[in-house]
Order: C-alpha cells, then sequence, then structure tokens
C-alpha cells in the first residue's frame, strides 16, 4: 500500500477542483445565459470564502509557526486541529500557499474570460454594461442626477497621508483610490484618498434606454464625476479596490464567561484582521500599487489583477432578475407531498407511518407547518429545536416565539458559531430569549449542526412525541436551492432518543446511548467505520458486499482508510461527493473497487445518505454530517436509520439516481482531476431531472386519487 502522504489528496486542492465544475457550468454554452452568469458569481462567492477561511488558516498556521516555533506541540489547539485536518499528508507542506494563490490566479482569469463571453451573449438580449463615455446626453444628465441626489450624500472620502492612518476598511467592501496631486506643493509630489462604497447604493446603476436593460457601474459612475468630490484639486488617478480579510478566527471558550459577548468580539476582530488578499484594476498605476501594498502588508501572491468589474459575486442580482425567463431555467416548483396534499393536521398523518420528503424537489412547507401547527395546537405542552443558519425573517422562528407566549415549554439551541451567519444567530437568540424561549448558545467546544425538532404531544393514550430530523437547514429559502431530505417520525423509539439527545446538550451531561439514532462527536464515527467494516468482513467470506454513499465532502482519514481496506476486500463502493473528497480513487491494491463521482446542477448537492448491503439487511441511513474530522469530531451530529419500506424505496431511488448521471456528473481520477461522465450511445440521464420528474408524477397521482374521494358534507352539530 502507498505510504501515509501519498495516499490522499489534498483537501485545497480538491476545493479547487469543485469550484472549477462549478466555473465549467458558467462556460457552458448550452446552459440559459442567466444561468451561466449565476454560477460565474457563485464561483466568486465560493472563492471568497475558500481564501478566508481556508487560506486564511494556513496563512495563520504559517505565521504562528515561523513566530512561535517549529513544534507543533506548542501551537494552539485549534491551529492543530486546522494542520491535521487540512493538508493529504497531515502537515503543512512546504510553498503550500503559494501553490494554492496559483492555481486561484488561474481560477480568476478564467472567471473573467467568461464573464466576456456572457457579456457578449447578454448584448444580444439587450442587457448590458456600458461604459459612461458611450452614454447619450440624456443619459450622461440622468446618471449625474443619480450622483447629485443618491450617491454624493452618502459617500465620505477618507484622506490618507500615511499607513499609519489608513482607513479600516472592511473586508469585501469595494472602494475607490484616488490619487491627487497635492495642493501644498507645486512639485510632482500627491497625496492619497480612499472612498468606500456604501453597501446599501446599489453596484449596478439602471439607465434609461428605449429597450432592453442597460446599466453602468456604481464605481464607475463616482469616478466620472470625482472633481466635485475634491473641488480644486487635480486628480491623477483613480482605482477600485476591494480587500479579503482573515476569516479564521475563533473563541478560546475555556476562558469566557459570556459567551454571546465573546462571539461580538469575534466578530469585530474579523472586521480588523489581517488582508490576505487585495483585488485591483489591471490599469492601476505602479505608484497606486506600492503604497497599497505597503499599507496592507500583503505578499505578491495575494494580489489578483483583473481586466474587468471587482467582485464578479455581485452579479448574482443581474442572474436573479425577474422576468427574461427565455434566459433561465425552465422553472421547476415544488411539489406537493402525497401525504401533505389535505388540510388535515401534520401529527394525525404523521401518527400513522414516516413522511420523507426530499427537498427541493418536494415543497419544504410541510416543514414550516408542523412547526406553525404545533405552536397553535392545545394539546403541544413543548418544542425542542435546533436553529444553525435560518433566513432573515424566519417563519420557523416566529412560531417558536409565538408557541412560547402561548406558554408552551419551548428550547431553542442557537449555534452562534455558525460562521458568517453569526450576527443573525445573535439577533435570532436574543430575539427568542425576549419571547419567552429557552435559548442555549451552542455547546463549550462543539457546534451543534444537527437538525432535530421535537414536538411534545399531550393525547388520549398520555404523552406522544414528534419528531423531524434533516439534513440541511430551517431555512426556507435554501431549501428552494439545496437538495436535502426531511424525515417526519412519531416511532416511540426515535421519540425517546429526541428527548435524550435535547437532554444532553442542553443539560451539561455526556451524551448517552441511544435506541435508534447515532450522535457525533461520540459514537457516529465509530459507527460509520464499524459498518464499512462489516463489509469488508462479509466480503472475505464470499458474501455480496457494497457501499452505497452521497456527502457534501470526504476528507477523514480513518474513514477514508476503512473505505480503502474495503474495496481491498472486495466490497464494491460508489461515492457520489459533491465538493472535497481526500480518497484517490482507482489505485491498484488499494481503491481499485472504489468510485467517486460528483453532480453539479441547478440545485446544491446536500443531502447526506449511506447504504450498506449488511448482508442483505440494507442498512440506508440520512445524516447532517460530512464524513470530515469537524463534523465527526468536533461537532454534534445525528445520523438516522430510514427504517419504514416506503422511505426507504425514496432514498435508494436517490441514491441510484446519482450513478447513472450521464450529463451533470464528473469521474473523480486518482490523480485529482475530474473528467466529464458522457452518456453511452446518445441516452442521456440527469439525476436532478429524473428525480423532479418523480415528485411531479407523485403530487399528480395524489391530486387525481384525492379527486375520486367523495366527502359529504355533515350537519354542523355545534350549530344551535
Amino acid at each position: 500500500m502507498p505510504l501515509r502522504s501519498n495516499r490522499f489528496l489534498d483537501r485545497e486542492f480538491s476545493w479547487i477542483e469543485f469550484n472549477l465544475r462549478v466555473l465549467g457550468e458558467a462556460e457552458n454554452e448550452k446552459l440559459p445565459i442567466l444561468e451561466r452568469l449565476k454560477f460565474l458569481a457563485i464561483t466568486s462567492t465560493n472563492l471568497d470564502e475558500f481564501l478566508m477561511v481556508r487560506v486564511g488558516g494556513i496563512r495563520r498556521i504559517s505565521v504562528l509557526k515561523q513566530t512561535e516555533t517549529s513544534s507543533e506541540e506548542h501551537l494552539p489547539e485549534s491551529v492543530r486541529l486546522r494542520l491535521n485536518e487540512g493538508f493529504s499528508s497531515g502537515k503543512l507542506s512546504t510553498g503550500q500557499l503559494e501553490k494554492i494563490h496559483k492555481k486561484c490566479h488561474e481560477m480568476v482569469s478564467r472567471q473573467y474570460k467568461c464573464l466576456l463571453d456572457i457579456e457578449k451573449v447578454l448584448s444580444e438580449h439587450e442587457i448590458r454594461r456600458v461604459d459612461v463615455e458611450s452614454l447619450s446626453q440624456e443619459q450622461f444628465n440622468y446618471i449625474e442626477k443619480i450622483f447629485d441626489t443618491e450617491i454624493y450624500p452618502v459617500i465620505t472620502p477618507m484622506a490618507v497621508s500615511s499607513a499609519e492612518d489608513f482607513p479600516l476598511l472592511p473586508g469585501l467592501s469595494l472602494n475607490i483610490g484616488v490619487r491627487l496631486k497635492s495642493r501644498e506643493k507645486n512639485d510632482d509630489s500627491f497625496r492619497f484618498a480612499v472612498i468606500p462604497l456604501p453597501k446599501r447604493i446599489p453596484r449596478f446603476v439602471s439607465i434609461p434606454c428605449d429597450k432592453g436593460d442597460y446599466f453602468v457601474l456604481l464605481e464607475d459612475v463616482i469616478c466620472t464625476f470625482i472633481d466635485r468630490l475634491f473641488p480644486g484639486e487635480p486628480t491623477i488617478e483613480q482605482f477600485p479596490f476591494r480587500i479579503t480579510r482573515n476569516a479564521d478566527l475563533s473563541v478560546s471558550e475555556d476562558q469566557i464567561s459570556d459567551f454571546l459577548e465573546e462571539m461580538k468580539e469575534v466578530l469585530i476582530a474579523r472586521k480588523i484582521s489581517d488582508c490576505i488578499r487585495l483585488e485591483i484594476d489591471r490599469g492601476i498605476s505602479e505608484t497606486s500599487l506600492d503604497f497599497l501594498i505597503g499599507v496592507l502588508k500583503i505578499s505578491e501572491d495575494e494580489i489578483y489583477s483583473v481586466s474587468g468589474p471587482i467582485n464578479l459575486g455581485a452579479y448574482m442580482v443581474i442572474a436573479s432578475r425577474q422576468g427574461a425567463v427565455n434566459l433561465k431555467y425552465e422553472p421547476w416548483l415544488p411539489q406537493i407531498h402525497p401525504d401533505t396534499i389535505s388540510d388535515t393536521p401534520l401529527v394525525e398523518i404523521i401518527s400513522q407511518r414516516d413522511v420523507i420528503f426530499f427537498h427541493p424537489y418536494q415543497s419544504f412547507d410541510p416543514v414550516v407547518r408542523l412547526i406553525n401547527e404545533a405552536a397553535d395546537d392545545p394539546d403541544v405542552i413543548a418544542i425542542k429545536q435546533t436553529l444553525y443558519r435560518t433566513s432573515e425573517g424566519s417563519p420557523i422562528v416566529e412560531a417558536l416565539a409565538r408557541a412560547a407566549a402561548l406558554e408552551k415549554h419551548v428550547t431553542a439551541l442557537v449555534e452562534l458559531k455558525a460562521r458568517f451567519d453569526e450576527a443573525r444567530n445573535i439577533e435570532w437568540a436574543q430575539s427568542l430569549e425576549r419571547s419567552g424561549v429557552q435559548v442555549i448558545y451552542g455547546l463549550r467546544g462543539l457546534k451543534v449542526h444537527a437538525k432535530i425538532c421535537l414536538i411534545v404531544r399531550r393525547e388520549a393514550n398520555g404523552i406522544r412525541r414528534y419528531v423531524h430530523f434533516g439534513t440541511g437547514n430551517y431555512n426556507e429559502k435554501t431549501a428552494k436551492m439545496y437538495c436535502d431530505i426531511s424525515l417526519m417520525t412519531s416511532s416511540e423509539e426515535f421519540g425517546v432518543d429526541a428527548s435524550a439527545f435535547f437532554n444532553a446538550i442542553c443539560g451539561y451531561s455526556q451524551q448517552v446511548r441511544y435506541n435508534r439514532i447515532e450522535a457525533a462527536p461520540t459514537g457516529m464515527k465509530k459507527k460509520l467505520i464499524d459498518l464499512i467494516e462489516s463489509e469488508a468482513e462479509r466480503s472475505k467470506r464470499g458474501q455480496s458486499a457494497k457501499i452505497l454513499a452521497k456527502i457534501n465532502s470526504l476528507v477523514d482519514t480513518d474513514v477514508i482508510d476503512a473505505l480503502y481496506k474495503a474495496s481491498s476486500a472486495g466490497v464494491k463502493v460508489f461515492l457520489n461527493v459533491r465538493g472535497i473528497c481526500c480518497l484517490k480513487p482507482g489505485i491498484k491494491g488499494m481503491s481499485e473497487n472504489i468510485k467517486v463521482v460528483s453532480i453539479v446542477d441547478r440545485f446544491l448537492e446536500h443531502a447526506r445518505i449511506a447504504y450498506f448491503k449488511h448482508g442483505g439487511e440494507d442498512l440506508i441511513y440520512i445524516s447532517s454530517a460530512d464524513w470530515m474530522p469537524r463534523n465527526l469530531d468536533r461537532r454534534v451530529e445525528l445520523m438516522i436509520p430510514v427504517e419504514q419500506p416506503h422511505c426507504r424505496q425514496r432514498i435508494m431511488e436517490i441514491l441510484e439516481s446519482a450513478f447513472r448521471d450521464n450529463t451533470q456528473s464528473h469521474l473523480l481520477e486518482s490523480d485529482g482531476s475530474y473528467c466529464k461522465i458522457k452518456s453511452a450511445h446518445g441516452k442521456e440521464f440527469r439525476s436532478q431531472e429524473h428525480l423532479y420528474k418523480i415528485a411531479c408524477d407523485m403530487a399528480k397521482a395524489a391530486a387525481k386519487e384525492q379527486r375520486r374521494i367523495f366527502e359529504p358534507q355533515l350537519p354542523n352539530t355545534r350549530r344551535k
């Protein structure tokens, strides 16, 4: 078997390969043009987060190792965990940052070439970004009025005479740098100023035109009238730029007394952390660039010169514009689940049998409806729920607050450490507390990533529990874009396990052994490895053995090693890994029986599912966890067995379709590269299209069946 350092693909480069697959969709000329633009915007925001978190973390590790000591034992625990998790060899290799930046620079070059191609097609449909110089006099007068009335009163230029008084600019905000001829001297001396662009002003300024949709960039409008901001002072140069700050900041939870206040401090620290990327226009002068390098203290690798608008993620506004349906995908509206087509209260439906949903093909509304009905149900006495990422104006949060107002016992575990959602979660936590909800701010040293809601109801036969388990967040907006599983059940064993789970995480107690579920960080990883090893043992004994899994990321080396051993034992392993995969497939004597595919399509693949043949018992699980050290060792996660036949059949349809896809699927090669899977003999199979058709057929059949039911109108016996 190869040496350990050669058995795993590098996590960071695997992520880059994933984002390149997304970029491939933006480059795909067969897609509707606004969908291509949307994929391009996604690659830009993905890269922002990658640089802020992953590259920011690696940079921090490099600095700490240089300033503290070369021995890893003396590094902070959070840094050592990142070291052991992030790299193929478990070590930070020489030149790692430089290699990553080189790949990212290549990606950015492709992004801007793609933008140029997309804008050419958009112009054919009369959607155009135009230069100020090409405007008619009427259009110029219009943007001048916009500048005078809506922009000038808001923006604030800030003079900069040295690095010490350079303004504290927030990360990912767009700015205009200005080089001005000095007013105090007659020589060639100059000074600098910075104009931060307010986020509240639209980046794309629409201009009147006879046909179509024309717009100019906000920074171009400001630069056109820059002299009004510096009257009597000649402008030598104006240049847009954006900085990215390190967001790999964490709380030292062993040394804090007020966790909420400490998380607020983290948000503040993120605004003043080191600059790890500078994006500038390729036309910037050497003088201005040297000035920015000096004040921001960045390396040459961290300078991203672009030939186009900075921050392509902003183009999501254009891609998501209303109308222009001919430039977008044909709408796939979420379908009604057959079991929820009537107005029957969901607890009555769930009391009869488990209900499984596959979002966004099937509507997320029943999940919201379940919690709303529980809030208003006089027989419900308690609701307990985890909240990781929620929407702005969340109806689920509102329902929990209403339930508390109706004197139900409501507990919400709001994870304050959900990265980039900390501010919103702090606001929700405080709002829920004011409503009378018992709020838990996560757990010390762990992130609570499990998706579970427990409803406790008093019925004629005593207390009965209803549980919702999910693979995705309680967010009705992202549920329209993310492929996730929901399971609703009234199983007594699941109810007992759910109560034990909440008692453990809310009561400062050890997690207990559960009847049916498995939880991380206590037992899930061991359970996964046991299941994998069981398949290997069965294969060695001559039994048929098989593993199917659908996850977002595969990084954990212990799990990967178990899969390697299973492959060597003859187990057929099929993995659908959307993003990062550190496993090397197809290597003789190690992983020749492992196939890894990745699907990138109109919806984000997000569900976590695992299947083990187990001697014909067919064990099937859904989970909130990816197979990564952070999920299995440092987060609270849940893995749920799917037991009722109709639910198991639905899950297997989802799993098997992923490995039939030959239009949107990519095959992972042993060197870490991916190749697009092509249809054989012209028979195309698109997994997401197939699953949506199933959801539509189920909804149509249910609607047809409901029309056949004769429901008599009975007299109202309560009428006097």
